[in-house]
């Protein structure tokens, strides 16, 4: 067991006070501190400490302001390159009232890089090993969408100054490699359906801005991106966030909160509720009305991040979203991000 106190011989004059002081202590908690290591009948209650022989004192004090000093720098509290693990393993449910729960599993590598020349960072990302419940897609719509989603891979993406993606390195290379690779994608998957799937496929890739917002409006890519002035943040703020892919972002108020549950590892909850003036069938639609909601949404997302407190290494992240209408759930989206 770690002693973490010592006894200390009280000399003509000492008080509290003093001794406290010397410690970087006030009076109150070096009493609160001696009382709580010391035999019932040693404890001590006033400023004076005539025929008080020792005192315990802490080897190791720390005052509140240098506890919070340290909780901060263990926080990502700025970009930094080694934020991401080269590899991560991601599960993800999605649950309405109208079917049956669907849980998928996949991989996905980052590899991320300065681009000298433009100064910039510039991420590779890649998914792969796609199952349902613990099985490879078996069905010819979820193949096809996932050859069409390899032949593009990896996409690379252009990174702003807190880590957030901003837009795509080479919009071109993407379009050429679907171009190229598609005949060897309809070898195997023939027939009208299979056509009119591609077709929809290279038209969405050829459009630059709704491929990116593909990617952003997803929850991974909202919870495995965060903005790195989230993490010290203390006080609740406003922040926009897709509570459904392809919609549109909707403001909620965030409540932060950090726990250091590990020694080296730091827990950040960021609780958000929708305060924004809509209606659910406007975000799952993703059309915005004219007309002031009547019945405005209400919901929830919640993000948690466990970061390393030294290299600030995101080692796992989970996400919830949740929608309902006149308190009954109409969407759940969770999902978990860990180290592969």
């Amino acid at each position: 067991m770690e002693i973490d106190f010592l006894q200390y011989q009280v000399r003509n004059g000492d008080t509290l006070t003093s001794i406290a002081s010397r410690l970087g202590m006030s009076s109150e908690e070096l009493k609160v501190f001696h009382n709580s290591h010391c035999p019932k009948m040693d404890k001590v209650w006033f400023e004076n400490l005539n025929d008080v022989k020792k005192i315990f004192v802490p080897i190791h004090f720390k005052t509140e302001s240098q506890k919070e000093n340290e909780k901060n720098s263990s926080l990502p509290c700025r970009f930094s390159d080694s934020f991401w693990s080269q590899t991560y393993n991601i599960n993800e449910t999605f649950e309405t009232p109208f079917e049956s729960p669907v849980n998928i599993d996949y991989t996905i590598d980052l590899n991320l890089r300065k681009d000298k020349n433009k100064g910039q960072y510039v991420l590779s990302y890649s998914q792969k090993d796609f199952k349902s419940r613990g099985n490879e897609p078996d069905d010819k719509v979820s193949g096809l969408s996932l050859a069409c989603m390899k032949s593009i891979m990896p996409l690379e993406f252009v990174l702003n100054e807190q880590g957030r993606i901003k837009g795509l390195a080479d919009h071109k290379k993407i379009t050429d490699a679907f171009t190229q690779k598609r005949k060897d994608i309809e070898e195997f998957y023939i027939g009208e359906v299979a056509q009119d799937y591609m077709d929809s496929f290279e038209r969405n890739v050829n459009n630059e801005s709704f491929l990116l917002q593909q990617f952003q409006s997803t929850l991974l890519f909202q919870t495995l991106f965060p903005k790195t002035d989230w993490f010290p943040r203390k006080i609740k703020w406003t922040e926009r966030f897709y509570f459904l892919q392809n919609s549109f972002p909707v403001a909620c108020e965030i409540n932060p909160e950090q726990k250091n549950e590990e020694e080296n590892s730091v827990l950040t909850i960021l609780n958000g509720k929708i305060t924004e003036l809509c209606t659910p069938q406007e975000i799952m639609r993703g059309i915005r009305l004219q007309e002031q909601a009547a019945e405005p949404a209400s919901g929830n997302i919640i993000l948690e991040y466990t970061t390393h407190t030294k290299n600030k290494n995101l080692l796992q992240a989970k996400a919830s979203v949740l929608l309902s209408h006149e308190g009954i759930l109409i969407h759940q989206h969770h999902i978990n991000i860990t180290q592969g």
